[in-house]
């Protein structure tokens, strides 16, 4: 079975919407603005690359990144792997960054269960949600940054659910503030 890893740039406060810059939150570019680049805070991002052999995306993150990531060499590697988009609305791929559509989180176990390795879900906070609601995260590789942002899309539900025993991989913080933390989830 392939393990379902989801990634993200995480504030202490759990907002995951525009780190990079995204429009529509106030605080959009949160991960560069005033937190100073300490080049080793992002190794993770580089290792998650050359470890994973597919992303999944949801909807919307797929629409802002099929236009970027292809030009991006920095994610080369992204770029040459399968793609997976879950979503009930979107008709067809993106001919620039082509993906195979997936419609429900049923169609996301079944590619748990294919041959192959980590599948990393990249930005796609909704998704994500759905992913940890339904118990299909298998781990999760967050960079916290030292902020409270109070509003915005947030990596985890509200959803009423048992409580779900994580196992600490790796941390490590840095002189910036943030701090690296990989969970495997406990079955």
């Amino acid at each position: 079975m392939r393990q379902l890893v989801v990634t993200a740039f995480v504030s202490l406060d759990g907002v995951v919407e525009a780190p990079g810059g995204e429009p529509g939150h106030r605080s959009s570019g949160w991960t560069f603005k005033d937190i100073q680049f300490v080049p080793e805070a992002y190794e993770i991002k580089g290792r998650e690359q050359e470890e994973t052999t597919a992303l999944l995306l949801g909807r919307t993150s797929y629409e802002a990144f099929a236009p970027v990531w292809p030009t991006m060499d920095e994610f080369a590697g992204y770029n040459a792997m399968p793609r997976y988009v879950v979503s009930t609305t979107l008709e067809h791929d993106d001919e620039r960054w082509p993906a195979t559509l997936l419609r429900s989180l049923d169609d996301v176990a079944a590619l748990k269960e294919t041959e192959g390795g980590p599948i990393a879900v990249h930005g796609s906070a909704t998704l994500a949600r759905a992913l940890t609601d339904a118990g299909l995260v298998d781990r999760y590789h967050l960079l916290v940054f030292p902020l409270l942002l109070g509003a915005g899309k947030r990596l985890w539900s509200e959803a009423d659910k048992d409580k779900q025993p994580l196992r600490v991989l790796e941390s490590e913080t840095y002189p910036n503030g943030i701090v690296k933390v990989v969970y495997d989830v406990v079955r």
